[in-house]
């Protein structure tokens, strides 16, 4: 499966680099010079995902990945957030927006393609969807990990990739105290204090959107989540 990728950067050097580099790759790659080309080639056809600068004319990174998230057609796009290297807040507001995963500037194009792959391996997994090790039937929630699938009393509930990620990871860890620290780099692969908001804020997206099954992430006061079933 050759996967389509959004390249989205005001340098047009940059830009024209990573797209020779990743085309070597088997990628379909397209391009976009700000973020308002950006949204609206992906309006006319959904990439499989979207590299993203933060500081860019017209519409910034940050407000091109704001709106993603916020349009039912483009919420579930894996994003992939560039920044500048000692840009904390960047990274922080990025996540916050929905990042996936985020590269600083100058970065390494190998680290960067990468990022890309296993970002893609999560998303389009090559497991046998029908093995029982992907389903998973709590109370009111059933979750299959080969399809994506997230339901609440059967009906689908339509999660972020980072929020699915989550979601996932606590269950297959269900009882087990999963600290903030732990979760950001199980979830994206890093880990630093820093952003130990940024779980919080994406748990409470996920609890909101599990409805009633959301209380079965329970908060581990000062330390940072566990799944568990309770009526």
């Amino acid at each position: 499966m050759n996967h389509r990728i959004l390249l989205v950067d005001d340098d047009p050097e940059l830009l024209a680099a990573l797209e020779v580099k990743l085309g070597k790759e088997g990628f379909e790659i397209e391009t976009a010079p700000d973020g308002e080309v950006a949204l609206e080639t992906i309006r006319k056809k959904l990439p499989d995902l979207v590299i993203l600068d933060v500081n860019m004319p017209r519409l910034n990174g940050m407000e091109v990945c704001k709106a993603i998230r916020s349009d039912e057609q483009t919420r579930d796009l894996a994003v992939i957030m560039l920044t500048a290297r000692d840009d904390e807040i960047d990274r922080v507001l990025g996540l916050e927006f929905g990042a996936d995963d985020y590269v600083t500037k100058p970065y390494n194009a190998r680290e960067l393609i990468l990022r890309v792959k296993a970002l893609l391996k999560r998303i389009f997994p090559v497991e046998n969807p029908s093995s029982s090790k992907n389903l998973f039937q709590i109370g009111s929630l059933s979750i299959d990990l080969g399809k994506h699938e997230v339901k609440v009393d059967n009906k689908v509930v339509e999660l972020t990739l980072t929020e699915f990620k989550l979601l996932a990871h606590l269950i297959q860890n269900q009882g087990k105290i999963k600290t903030r620290d732990f979760l950001l780099e199980q979830i994206w692969e890093y880990g630093d204090g820093v952003f130990s908001r940024t779980i919080d804020t994406h748990i409470q997206r996920l609890r909101a959107k599990l409805d009633g099954a959301g209380k079965y992430i329970k908060t581990v006061r000062g330390v940072g989540y566990r799944f568990e079933y309770s009526d």
